[in-house]
């Protein structure tokens, strides 16, 4: 029960598994607030959810509500400090960001639970008295700006931009949300105003207490946490602005029936239908949005989906409800096209309206409500326990849309089945309120208009419905029908007692095919399961053919698997497939009642695995444009492939994977298959609410399946073939440098990767590393990103790469060659080696005290603890108690050894630094790239023409993988 204004009660509808307490009440200032007490927690937090966001922009100031956001993070009257918000959250384990969106712009944070009294008392002077400098107005517009140049080439805000472009000029839906230093800076100049003013007169007239959200995630009690937030949050301010929600629509009808042809920056094609619809939220209960998205986004037998692929048109379709407003909103059908699909492109539209007239024939059924609701309630109550930041920002979204008692509800519990308000929504899905937006680079020349923020290439025209009636004519049929009940939804969602509570996975039991790892879910008392098995077969990798064959047998896997394991996905059961450098990995979780029915089906499709002609090609197109449209990824992303490239033993290059998959015909996969499942160890690990006998049974099974029977598609590998994953070791003293332009000549960001190896996996050091890391990652930050203003994307991590860890600089400039930010990134060592040996002991004990907490919070869940075990059984090291022996090491640290391993391996200049500097050249800095070539080497560094002849010329990492031949299986009782 929670409190309401006058001290009515009020509840809050909750999950049975959710052990957590609740109360909501409301300050004098009028601000409501969600108190939620675990005393179980590790980290503390919170977010706040203002009611306003870029719809209230002022026109001519593009961008204002998201510059704000951006602002409001820097300084306060109360802590002046710049950035000292973000420095006292990043140094106590914790992490903080924001966004805007139309409606609302939302502020949150976590942080380790000793820490949360003063943090909370840090964030809410966002809301009380923000300081927003003349000084850091001007930097953050230029942060902004940065922000949107890397946007600039995403197809996915390029698209969503058109489709509001192509709206009621009048209506805020219209507008550009991001911003850019033109308007926020140079046109606002040019009409007399000043930013700065225009900034505090929207805050002032915008971020009033009675339009704020807060959601508080404390260990302590209710009671303590109230007075908490009552303390601190009754200053801020409550001018009683109204909130005036967008009724109107955006859609008038010279924007509907249209037809828009778009040119995308990446190969391929897609399709987006979409109506204008009455929200989901005015019908949260009955779920009509919720309903129809089921059936037109099934991907089961007879589906809109199944016939499409079936004809070798479509690789991928969704829908659902999209971006708009509390009064106005739009559903929208999405699917990504083939070559065939886009020739096609009538009788594609065509199906889609057929199964929509399929859907209306049929009316709204009540025994796919009733599964659909089943499915929602198991899924809510049986949910796995969330981050606590992820929960604050979920539940605070949910504050100001819903009534007290389904804030943790959301629309996720449809409850109420309503033929009428179904077929409602289900009848606004028609040719006269379609908006069709048909996205290609083949139209690339053929357009004749520009959208203005994006400058994305488009053409319009009308379209009747007449027109699309005669391509429904014409389209095949297809065998449209709607699902069959769905199998797999659980019935036993019964606890099965643990009599043995092991803390680590054992290992069950081994044989010259495999090991199984297995750790019984001790923790959670959920009726959930993982089975991971890793197929480890040395031919996997071996050349770039094998590589790309590798690849597309395991993408024709899920292909095949996808209309049967569909039902499973949306009854909480899910299964992945994904290629590796050794093989690839097949991970079946969720409810264990019929886990083993997926697993045997996902093992039959391998073991009986045939290559289909017609999906061959569909795969085959798929990934070749996937190394077309590499040239487009971010600049970073591609300093980072560079960097892998060096490192990894057994990596090829894409341009040596893409000329392998141009020559690849159906003969060389069907020759391939046997070949690389000819020999093969299993790597498995079982865990969560499956006891030890049915984890034998299903490795047994599998094993069966591969290696026994009168012509055995596998056999043991022998100790020689057994391979792992290893890296080169550079050499101290030597700083490495690759240089290379960027492959997209249209994109002006240049890239910096700084990549500092230091050792392999060793508890003294990995704890020194990463306390460096925590101490050094906000104050690289600060200076590179905010003060110097070098890239929006910054970031200072650890990496750890076939178990051998290293240091990470990142930043993404359009200001700045690479070169000159590695110069900074020197400069800030040097900076930063002053401020460690400034550290007094007090706060480095803080320091310390915060990285013990970080390591010992608790795993929230069992996909948490899954994903920490499997890590150590995959990469060998079988480390689990590591976090205790982590934190034994770091309690011995001192001030002065981590400085020493600073100066050792880290500073400029260190005797045993090992640095790679990988550096791509954007188009405003191809001139700098040209000159760098001719630049006089300086010491001690080395620049790598020919990557493939220095990766052989360096020795490798030692492998972390051990001796596990002599691992003894564990017995436990079956239980």
């Amino acid at each position: 029960m929670a409190v309401g204004k006058a001290d009515e009660p009020v509840e809050i509808f909750k999950a049975r598994s959710d052990k957590r307490e609740y109360r909501r009440i409301v300050l004098q200032n009028s601000l409501e607030v969600l108190l939620i007490t675990d005393p179980e927690t590790d980290k503390c937090a919170a977010s706040m959810e203002v009611s306003v966001g870029y719809y209230s922009d002022p026109k001519g100031l593009e961008g204002l509500a998201h510059f704000l956001e951006h602002m409001l993070f820097y300084a306060s009257e109360k802590y002046p400090v710049e950035n000292s918000y973000s420095k006292y959250i990043t140094q106590h384990g914790g992490s903080t960001n924001a966004f805007t969106s139309s409606e609302r712009t939302n502020f949150y944070f976590d942080i380790n639970a000793d820490c949360f009294e003063e943090a909370l008392d840090r964030f809410a002077q966002f809301f009380v008295k923000p300081l927003m400098s003349p000084d850091a107005t001007t930097r953050e517009i230029k942060a902004v700006d940065s922000e949107n140049q890397n946007n600039l080439l995403s197809d996915g805000h390029r698209v969503y931009q058109l489709q509001k472009h192509l709206s009621s000029k009048d209506h805020p839906y219209h507008k550009f949300g991001t911003g850019n230093w033109d308007t926020l800076e140079v046109q606002p100049k040019a009409r007399g105003l000043n930013t700065r003013q225009e900034l505090l007169k929207f805050y002032k007239e915008n971020y009033s207490a009675n339009l704020m959200h807060l959601v508080v995630y404390a260990k302590d009690c209710l009671d303590k946490a109230q007075t908490l937030v009552q303390s601190i949050f009754q200053e801020v301010p409550n001018t009683n602005r109204s909130y005036s929600p967008v009724t109107d629509q955006p859609c008038k009808s010279e924007h509907l029936q249209i037809l828009v042809r778009a040119v995308p920056i990446k190969q391929g094609h897609s399709l987006r239908l979409e109506w204008p619809i009455i929200p989901d939220l005015t019908h949260y209960k009955e779920g009509p949005s919720l309903y129809l998205s089921h059936l037109i986004g099934h991907e089961g037998e007879g589906s809109l989906f199944y016939i499409l692929k079936k004809l070798g048109w479509a690789t991928s379709l969704s829908a659902g409800e999209s971006g708009g407003g509390h009064h106005f909103s739009f559903f929208e059908v999405y699917i990504s096209l083939t070559d065939a699909g886009h020739e096609h492109f009538e009788d594609v539209v065509a199906l889609v309206f057929k199964y929509i007239h399929l859907l209306q024939q049929a009316g709204a059924r009540k025994w796919i409500f009733d599964e659909l609701s089943a499915i929602s309630e198991t899924n809510f109550h049986y949910q796995d326990k969330s981050s606590p930041i992820g929960y604050v920002v979920y539940v605070a979204s949910n504050m100001q849309l819903y009534p007290p008692i389904d804030w943790l509800v959301g629309s996720s519990l449809p409850s109420k089945f309503s033929p009428d308000i179904i077929e409602a929504v289900l009848n606004d899905l028609t040719p006269q309120n379609v908006r069709i937006f048909w996205v290609s680079t083949n139209f690339d020349g053929n357009t004749d208009s520009m959208e203005p923020w994006y400058e994305t290439a488009y053409s319009l025209e009308k379209i009747t419905s007449s027109v699309i009636e005669q391509w429904m004519e014409k389209a095949p049929d297809g065998n449209l029908h709607l699902p069959v009940p769905n199998m797999f939804i659980p019935t036993d969602l019964s606890i099965k007692t643990v009599s043995n509570k092991m803390n680590f996975p054992v290992l069950l039991r081994k044989s010259s095919y495999s090991r199984l790892w297995y750790k019984p879910d001790t923790l959670f008392s959920m009726p959930k399961g993982y089975c991971i098995i890793d197929f480890i077969c040395p031919q996997s990798r071996s050349s770039p053919e094998s590589a790309v064959l590798t690849c597309i047998f395991v993408w024709l896997l899920k292909d095949y698997l996808n209309e049967y394991a569909y039902d499973a996905e949306i009854a909480g059961l899910g299964y992945w497939i994904s290629g590796h450098c050794s093989g690839f990995e097949v991970t079946v979780s969720g409810y264990n009642h019929k886990m083993r029915i997926l697993l045997e089906k996902v093992i039959d499709r391998i073991t009986n695995f045939k290559v289909e002609p017609d999906r061959f090609f569909v795969i085959k197109e798929l990934f070749s444009k996937q190394y077309q449209n590499i040239k487009f990824q971010q600049p970073y992303e591609q300093a980072l492939y560079y960097c892998s490239l060096i490192l990894r033993e057994h990596s090829w290059s894409w341009n040596d994977e893409c000329e392998a998959l141009t020559n690849l015909e159906i003969d060389d996969l069907v020759k391939f298959y046997p070949l690389l499942l000819s020999r093969t160890f299993l790597e498995c690990y079982v865990a969560g609410n499956i006891d030890s006998k049915e984890a034998v049974s299903m490795i047994q099974h599998v094993e069966d399946a591969l290696y026994k029977g009168s012509q055995p598609l596998s056999r043991a590998l022998f100790a020689s073939e057994h391979s792992s994953s290893r890296i080169i070791n550079l050499e101290e003293s030597k700083n490495y440098f690759y240089a290379a332009e960027g492959l997209n000549t249209s994109d002006e960001n240049s890239a910096l990767v700084h990549y500092i190896q230091v050792h392999s996996d060793e508890y003294i050091k990995n704890v020194k590393l990463q306390l460096f890391a925590l101490i050094a990652k906000q104050p690289a930050f600060d200076q590179l990103r905010s003060v110097e203003q070098l890239g929006y994307i910054t970031s200072l991590s650890r990496t750890s790469d076939a178990g051998v860890r290293g240091l990470q600089l990142i930043v993404q400039s359009s200001v700045k060659d690479p070169r000159y930010i590695e110069s900074r990134f020197q400069a800030f060592l040097k900076t930063l080696e002053t401020q460690l040996h400034d550290m007094s002991d007090d706060e480095f004990k803080k320091k310390v005290n915060a990285l013990i907490d970080i390591k010992l919070e608790k795993f929230k869940n069992l996909p948490e603890e899954t994903n920490f075990f499997w890590w150590e059984i995959s990469s060998g090291t079988l480390k689990f108690d590591r976090i205790e022996n982590e934190v034994a090491a770091l309690k011995q640290i001192t001030k002065m050894d981590l400085i020493d391993f600073f100066n050792e391996y880290v500073n400029v200049g260190a005797p045993k630094r090992k640095s790679l500097s990988l550096q791509v050249f954007g188009s405003s800095h191809f001139s700098e790239f040209k000159s760098e070539k001719v630049d006089p080497a300086e010491p001690n560094v080395v620049q790598i023409e020919d990557i493939f002849c220095f990766r052989r010329s360096r020795p490798l990492h030692h492998s972390l993988k051990g001796d596990l031949v002599h691992l003894k299986a564990h017995d436990i009782d079956h239980q």
